[in-house]
């Protein structure tokens, strides 16, 4: 294939250095025994080597992968050890190393995770010939690097980049947090080719100081800008020496870079940045620069909830200015306040990917119907239709807000013998069942979802999504059984994706202390997905997550004196623990599930702190809350337990109702248990 070079050569210094050396393949596997989960134990009796090779690995120990491949021959997991042996020396492999591996183990995770690797060293080292013969067989497309590379080398062949291929290289550039080589060289190459503006670089740049990645901001401003480098590290040292020392801003590049240091300086204090922008620089930016700056303030407002956050935003002259993140935290704090108006205004100015989020759908409705007007009306029931069902927490609320109620839905026709033995018989389940079985999660997670999703094309079909769920629920792989059913579309199997196992336990111990067994099973859902030796990278542990501290607090709490720090994993005893302090919680912010959810999740200090302000629907108080997982984990832990408590009760359960209101303390309520940890 030739490439055109209608397109302006890279500038050499984007180019990261790659190593070019070639050794031949070490070792050369035979095709891996494919056996079923039940006899692979008995027939893999090596399995202490794949822990060892996953441990050198990690360690980028070449020598130890090269002693240890052999004694992974014939394994089930095979493909695993070959590819951890040559990812490590990837950069010293040959071609026919590589086209050796994915011949060997076609079709398999393994293969297309390679492919994925060595398709970015083909960009690194600009072998657009060897790249455009690879990529057409890469099934995971999950790399925006290599999504970057791959619409480059399209446009070097038909010598015409175009306006689609510049818009899917800036949306994955700018959706970027880290520097990489693939979208800086294909925006670099749009640039110079005119079909990306070097105002892109620069909304790069403003992403990325609010992103903390300043190597980011400073590769942007060199495609934008290189003369005005150097200046960029001077800010980048001190903005407030660098602001200080500019007494005007001529030019766009002078403009930006004050944007840029205003936008760092919001970030330590957005009163220190709002001071400056009004009384040095707001006459000095461009209107559009103005508005990016003040809406950076309006989100760090926002995100203290503070209503100074509003203020902020009301100088905002044009929302489109604004990026998707400021519109959401100006949409946040117009919530709180009650201005549907806005509200509606700043959902309406998101980009059309965004506001087809549900959270965004309805809250657009809500707003509409706040408005009123037949017309309003009617838009907002079509947008509440759009999304009303059982699958997340507005989708729940949309259904209420058309009158209805969460149900259990009608469960698919069963699985027939032949669609259960076709996802008992899977290689590639099979191999991750097992990877999980000896402590390999992360990778048969990783090749379960292959499997499911994109091993054919279009992944699986419902039918064949349920089989393999049903499967995982067989065999107790409670996250693969929950996952892999959620992603049915046009059936729903409730059983699977709220399975309850240790059920007898849950119960007994939420109803010996007065507690919601379904918040309960909605709490351990979004914890764990019910994997018992579960370990979060803090340290919480079990099926409830539970941190040390707490757990020893929380037995003394109890009176639970037999309790040893190695008790923890303790299905009966984190259950106990985990219960016992969900029900204190609770107790502690007058049985507020929202609220116990949050502090379950982040501290009890920080949702007292949060509640502080208006009183507002506990939606409206979830949709505001700072961290982005906390928030995330209250919808989802609420959502969870309207429909466990639908699957338990067999009646239809509003999610409003457990939600309620949230507001300050009641100062006539007990005060709360201020050593809760």
């Amino acid at each position: 294939m030739q490439f055109a070079s209608i397109l302006s050569p890279v500038r050499t210094r984007l180019r990261a250095p790659v190593p070019t050396r070639l050794l031949p393949l070490a070792f050369v596997l035979a095709a891996a025994l494919l056996l079923p989960v039940q006899a692979a134990h008995a027939q893999n009796g090596n399995d202490d080597v794949l822990l060892q090779m996953k441990q050198a690995a990690q360690r980028g120990d070449k020598a130890r992968l090269a002693a240890l491949l052999p004694q992974a021959r014939g394994h089930l997991l095979e493909p695993w050890a070959a590819y951890w042996e040559l990812r490590a020396r990837l950069g010293e492999a040959s071609p026919s190393e590589v086209e050796d591996f994915l011949s060997r183990y076609a079709g398999t995770y393994q293969a297309d995770r390679l492919r994925n690797d060595w398709l970015v060293l083909l960009g690194q080292r600009r072998d657009w010939e060897a790249f455009a013969r690879l990529h057409p067989d890469f099934r995971m497309n999950d790399d925006p690097q290599v999504r970057c590379y791959a619409v480059l080398v399209e446009a070097l062949r038909t010598g015409t980049p175009t306006a689609a291929q510049a818009e899917e290289v800036r949306r994955n550039w700018l959706g970027q947090r880290e520097l990489d080589d693939g979208c800086l060289t294909a925006a670099d190459r749009m640039i110079s080719a005119r079909m990306m503006s070097p105002n892109d670089a620069w909304k790069k740049a403003r992403l990325a100081i609010e992103a903390n990645r300043p190597q980011a901001a400073r590769a942007a401003v060199m495609l934008a800008s290189p003369d005005a480098v150097p200046l960029f590290d001077e800010l980048n040292a001190s903005m407030a020496k660098f602001l200080a020392g500019r007494g005007v801003a001529p030019g766009k590049a002078r403009r930006e870079l004050v944007t840029l240091a205003l936008i760092k300086m919001t970030i330590a204090d957005p009163d220190m940045a709002a001071s400056q922008l009004e009384s040095k620089w707001s006459v000095m930016l461009s209107p559009e620069e103005r508005n990016w700056v003040w809406g950076a303030i309006g989100r760090q407002h926002a995100l203290k909830l503070s209503p100074a956050a509003n203020s902020a935003f009301a100088n905002v002259t044009r929302n489109a200015d604004l990026s998707d993140d400021m519109l959401a935290w100006k949409t946040r704090a117009a919530l709180r306040s009650g201005n549907w108006k806005e509200v509606r205004a700043a959902i309406n100015a998101m980009s059309e990917s965004t506001q087809q989020d549900p959270t965004w759908v309805y809250w657009k409705a809500r707003a509409l119907h706040a408005q009123g007007g037949d017309e309003r009306r009617a838009e907002a029931r079509a947008l509440y239709e759009s999304i009303a069902g059982t699958r997340g927490f507005y989708e729940l609320l949309a259904l209420e807000e058309l009158g209805q109620r969460a149900s259990t839905p009608t469960r698919p026709a069963p699985l027939t013998a032949e669609e259960k033995a076709a996802a008992r018989n899977s290689p590639a389940l099979n191999r991750a069942l097992y990877a999980i079985a000896i402590g390999l999660r992360p990778e048969g997670v990783r090749e379960w979802n292959y499997a499911t999703n994109l091993h054919d094309k279009g992944g699986m079909g419902d039918r064949e999504l349920l089989a393999a769920a049903d499967f995982a629920c067989q065999r107790e792989v409670w996250d693969r059984c929950i996952n892999t059913s959620e992603r049915t579309k046009g059936m729903i199997d409730a059983e699977q994706r709220f399975p309850m196992p240790f059920h007898d336990t849950v119960l007994r111990k939420s109803e010996e202390i007065g507690l919601d067994p379904a918040y309960v099973y909605g709490l351990i859902r979004q914890e764990s997905r019910f994997i018992m030796d579960a370990r979060s990278g803090v340290g919480a542990s079990g099926l409830m997550q539970v941190m040390p501290a707490t757990a020893r607090w929380t037995a003394r709490k109890i009176g639970l004196g037999s309790f040893t720090p190695g008790l923890i994993n303790d299905r009966d005893i984190n259950i106990t623990i985990g219960t016992n302090y969900l029900k204190l919680a609770l107790d502690d912010f007058d049985g507020s599930m929202p609220l116990a959810a949050a502090a379950y999740n982040a501290g009890p200090g920080r949702p007292r702190n949060w509640r502080n302000g208006p009183v507002v629907e506990a939606a409206i108080w979830a949709e505001n809350v700072p961290f982005n997982e906390t928030r995330d984990y209250v919808k989802k832990v609420l959502a969870n337990t309207t429909n466990y408590a639908a699957l338990i009760t067999g009646r239809p359960q509003s999610l409003k109702e457990r939600l309620g209101t949230v507001g300050p303390r009641d100062a006539a309520l007990p005060e709360p248990n201020k050593d809760l940890p």
